[in-house]
């Protein structure tokens, strides 16, 4: 698919090898692959934005293999807008390769974005399904979610970290920024300095640094979620052990309870012996032998709770005392306080050591 300056699309099928000795390229510049560069060969800008493949001249703008669903809608409705000069671009007065650069690096971050847009309200509202305390388990689905979504999350940081390094790259090299201003070398009369003061290799420099603060800007923002992901997963993790907690507490409980009514049941059982005695022909004896057993469990299972009370409850911060609460005058504020965290931190050790 080929865009004049007028934004003009003509469609064409041509091989590759009579592609590239019509653009004066080598065959090795157009073996085009899945990853991100931006580079320069023979007057010609050679764009890679994985499957997006474009090689801007300073006359048009050709893209290689464009029948994507996605990239062909961008083509047909915005890209031929764009570069008649209908649309949002800001380097509509330079030459036409600012134009194509401007249009297919806007394209590429607002794709970066639109990603980050549709997993931003997903993650949140399975995190906060998840973080809810009043949750006694954690929904399996939700976490499948979340990991699917985390992993998207993952993919999305690689593609814009690469793309940060790729308009870096470019940053740290001054005769790579003049190579992209083409009209340099076909025409040198438009390469002089703008009204502005600044000339148009500067202006790259504006235009591509633009670009990589926001996609700093993006990164910041997927690094934010991440953060919130690993913050909640630590909740989760948190409010499961609390109900473990709670879980095992009852539990030993009930086996107390259980070792009480046993301790006190041998009691029945000495009597279910079938041994004759004086006592099972008193009809007050059944009653006051029940009544002990279970007076004897409650007694028992209290003391093991309170045992169980004072070695599981944490322990009262230490008191500090009154005489380090007065107010001490200005001059020795600064004294007081040292003096009253070495002694809290005695007092700490004292307590400990006499529990």
């Amino acid at each position: 698919m080929k865009f004049d300056k007028e934004g003009n699309t003509t469609y064409f099928e041509k091989k590759k090898t009579e592609l590239y000795q019509e653009l004066g390229l080598q065959a090795r510049d157009l073996r085009f692959q899945h990853v991100m560069s931006i580079a320069t060969r023979n007057n010609r800008i050679i764009m890679r934005m994985e499957f997006l493949k474009a090689v801007i001249t300073p006359e048009f703008l050709l893209i290689l293999d464009y029948r994507n669903l996605s990239l062909e809608h961008w083509l047909l409705n915005e890209l031929a807008s764009q570069l008649a000069g209908e649309g949002q671009l800001v380097t509509y007065s330079l030459p036409f390769e600012f134009r194509a650069i401007e249009a297919i690096l806007q394209y590429w971050i607002s794709k970066l974005q639109g990603r980050l847009n549709t997993l931003q309200p997903q993650i949140l509202e399975t995190l906060e399904a998840l973080v809810d305390p009043k949750l006694l388990s954690v929904d399996r689905s939700k976490l499948h979610i979340l990991l699917q979504n985390g992993k998207s999350l993952s993919e999305l940081e690689t593609d814009v970290k690469v793309f940060k390094e790729t308009i870096l790259e470019i940053l740290d090299e001054e005769e790579v920024i003049e190579e992209l201003c083409l009209s340099k070398w076909t025409d040198p009369q438009v390469f002089e300095e703008s009204t502005s003061g600044i000339d148009h290799a500067e202006e790259m420099e504006l235009l591509l640094e633009n670009y990589y603060r926001q996609a700093e800007d993006l990164l910041n923002e997927a690094r934010e979620l991440r953060v919130l992901i690993d913050d909640s997963e630590s909740i989760i993790f948190i409010n499961l052990d609390s109900h473990r907690n709670v879980m095992m507490r009852l539990n030993l409980q009930l086996t107390m309870g259980t070792f009480s009514v046993s301790l006190f049941g041998l009691i029945g059982v000495a009597f279910g012996m079938n041994l004759e005695s004086s006592l099972e022909e008193d009809p007050r004896i059944f009653w006051l032998v029940t009544g002990i057993m279970f007076l004897g469990s409650g007694l028992i299972w209290r003391r093991l709770l309170s045992f169980l009370g004072r070695h599981l409850d944490p322990p009262l911060p230490p008191q500090v005392p009154a005489a380090l609460k007065k107010s001490q005058p200005a001059a020795g504020r600064v004294d007081m306080k040292t003096s009253l965290k070495g002694e809290t931190f005695g007092l700490s050790r004292s307590t400990l050591t006499n529990q």
